[in-house]
C-alpha cells in the first residue's frame, strides 16, 4: 500500500496512482489527520475519500505508532494514551474507543485498533505488560466497533516485541475477536531483519488463513516475497516514496543512487524493464540533473518509478502464486543483507 500519511502520497497525484500505477488501496494516518485538519472537518467535507478525491480503498493506522514515537510528549495509562501534539503542544487523549470514532469519521475502509508499540530492545517483562495492554485495548476497540452500523473492516494488531512466546500469546487471544483481518505490528523498530521475519512467521502461522494478514511498516523490495512466503497478504512502507525524494531508486537490477557522477551523461532509463512513465520518457542523466537542481519534478518522477517497482513486485508474486511458481520466484530472490548473514527460510 502506498503511504498517504496526511491524505496524500507525497510527490504524486491521485490521478497517477489510479491511472498509471493502478494502486488499489492506500494508507492514511489517524494521528496526523486528527491533528490537521481534524476528523470533524474531514467528515463535514464528505469523508476522506471525497476530501482527497480517492475512489478506491483506504486503510488508516490508528496512530498508535506515531503517538508512541513521541516519547517525552506522551503518557500511557490503562485508559489510553495522553499525548501532546508535535505541532503546537496541545494535549489530547487517544483511547481504544476514540480512535475507532475518529476513523469512522474519516470513513476508512479498513480501521486499525489502538495498540502499544515498544522500542527495541525491550525486556521480556516490559513486553509482556505491553502485550497484555494491547490485547485489552483490542477487545475494547472491537466491542465499540461492533456497535457501529458499518460494513467497513477493523483489524486488531499482534504485538509482543521480539519474543516468540508473546507473539503467539497475543495472536491466540486476538483470534477470539473473529476479526475481518489481522495485522502484525511493532516491527522495523531497529531489530535485525532475520528477527523481523521470525516474529512475522511466528504470528502469521496462527492467524486465520481465510482473513487478510497485514504486516505494518515493511519493507525493502527484496523482503516482500519473504513476507508473502510467511503468509502475509498486505504490507505498507514509506520507503518507495521517501527514498525516491532522496534520490534513491529501486530497479530490477538493484539500486540506483541518482546523484552519483556515473549517471551524469547516462542516456538509459532508470530501469529498461519498467513500464512507468518515468522510465518510458526520461534518462538517468535528466533525473540526476533534476535532483541536483532541487527541482520538484524529480520527486514526482522518482516516486512514480519507485511505487511502480513495488506494486509490480506484488503483481509478480500474485501471478507466480496463481501459476504455482512462487517457490521458484522466492528461490531467485537474493536478500541484500549486511547485518544478517543467514536468513532462515520459511517453515512452510
Amino acid at each position: 500500500m502506498p503511504v498517504g500519511t496526511q491524505a496524500t502520497v507525497k510527490g504524486i497525484l491521485p490521478r497517477d496512482l489510479v491511472n498509471d500505477l493502478d494502486a488499489r488501496i492506500i494508507l492514511g494516518n489517524t494521528y496526523h489527520l486528527f491533528l490537521r485538519p481534524g476528523h470533524e472537518t474531514i467528515q463535514k467535507l464528505g469523508g476522506l475519500h471525497q476530501f482527497m478525491n480517492w475512489p478506491r480503498a483506504i486503510l488508516t493506522d490508528s496512530g498508535g505508532f506515531q503517538v508512541f514515537s513521541l516519547n517525552s510528549l506522551r503518557k500511557i495509562t490503562e485508559e489510553g494514551v495522553l499525548f501532546r501534539s508535535h505541532l503546537n503542544g496541545d494535549a489530547h487523549m487517544f483511547t481504544p474507543e476514540s480512535t475507532i470514532d475518529v476513523q469512522m469519521a474519516l470513513g476508512s475502509d479498513i480501521m486499525m485498533v489502538l495498540d502499544e508499540c515498544l522500542e527495541y530492545p525491550a525486556s521480556h517483562e516490559a513486553a509482556r505488560v505491553s502485550t497484555e495492554r494491547t490485547i485489552r485495548w483490542a477487545r475494547q476497540a472491537y466491542a465499540h466497533f461492533r456497535k457501529q452500523r458499518t460494513e467497513n473492516a477493523c483489524f486488531p494488531i499482534v504485538q509482543g516485541s521480539m519474543y516468540a512466546d508473546l507473539r503467539r500469546h497475543c495472536a491466540e487471544k486476538l483470534i477470539d475477536l473473529d476479526a475481518d483481518g489481522y495485522a502484525i505490528g511493532g516491527l522495523s523498530v531497529g531489530e535485525p531483519r532475520a528477527l523481523s521475519l521470525e516474529m512475522v512467521e511466528t504470528a502469521a502461522e496462527l492467524l486465520p488463513k481465510d482473513r487478510p494478514r497485514y504486516v505494518m511498516g515493511v519493507g525493502m523490495p527484496d523482503e516482500l516475497p519473504q513476507y508473502v512466503a510467511r503468509g502475509i497478504d498486505m504490507m505498507d512502507c514509506v520507503l518507495p516514496s521517501r527514498n525516491a525524494r532522496n534520490g534513491y531508486l529501486f530497479t530490477s537490477d538493484g539500486r540506483v543512487v541518482i546523484k552519483q557522477t556515473q549517471y551524469k551523461e547516462d542516456p538509459r532509463p532508470v530501469d529498461a524493464s519498467c513500464p512507468c512513465y518515468t522510465c518510458r520518457n526520461f534518462s538517468r542523466a535528466y533525473l540526476r540533473h533534476l535532483f541536483l537542481a532541487g527541482e520538484i519534478t524529480f520527486s514526482t518522477l522518482a516516486t512514480l518509478h519507485n511505487l511502480q517497482r513495488y506494486l509490480d513486485i506484488m503483481r509478480e508474486i500474485r501471478q507466480a502464486i496463481l501459476l504455482g511458481k512462487f517457490p521458484e520466484l522466492l528461490e531467485a530472490v537474493s536478500l541484500d543483507v549486511q547485518e544478517d548473514q543467514h536468513i532462515k527460510k520459511p517453515r512452510s
